[in-house]
């Protein structure tokens, strides 16, 4: 990952789809009794063929604060942010608004549209006419560390 830019909500990273690393996958991991027959793994598994689907519209960003926690989004978690995707009511998007970077859940209603934080600290934020916003790509995965 390259860092492109850094911002005090998101840092955005480009994505590098031209490496490679395979690694093995387990399929059909149970989250209850184990089954003695499926203790093996068989299968390769890269994370940038299956993370990224539009190299050249692909990036990741480093969350900075606590607005989506409710989400199981947390601060210092990597999105990754796909700008080919067009945004739809109730998709996680990263929005750039008035001069900032926002990460929050789109919701479209009849009234207008809305920046839905998943914290209750934080208040949803109504786009207007007045302000200068774009929504500048959605979410497709969260990696986070336990």
């Amino acid at each position: 990952m390259k860092l492109l830019v850094k911002t005090n909500k998101i840092d955005f990273y480009s994505a590098d789809t031209t490496t490679e690393l395979s690694l093995p996958l387990a399929e059909g991991i149970k989250a209850g009794f184990p089954s003695p027959a499926q203790d093996y793994i068989d299968l390769a598994f890269d994370l940038n063929k299956e993370l990224v689907k539009n190299p050249s519209s692909t990036f990741y960003g480093r969350v900075r604060g606590d607005s989506m926690v409710d989400e199981g989004i947390n601060d210092g978690d990597i999105l990754v942010i796909d700008k080919s995707i067009p945004p739809a009511d109730g998709l996680k998007a990263v929005c750039y608004i008035d001069g900032e970077f926002t990460l929050k859940t789109i919701r479209i209603k009849k009234d207008g549209i809305y920046l839905m934080p998943a914290n209750p600290a934080y208040k949803p934020i109504r786009v207007t006419e007045e302000n200068d916003f774009v929504v500048w790509g959605i979410v497709t995965y969260v990696i986070h560390k336990f």
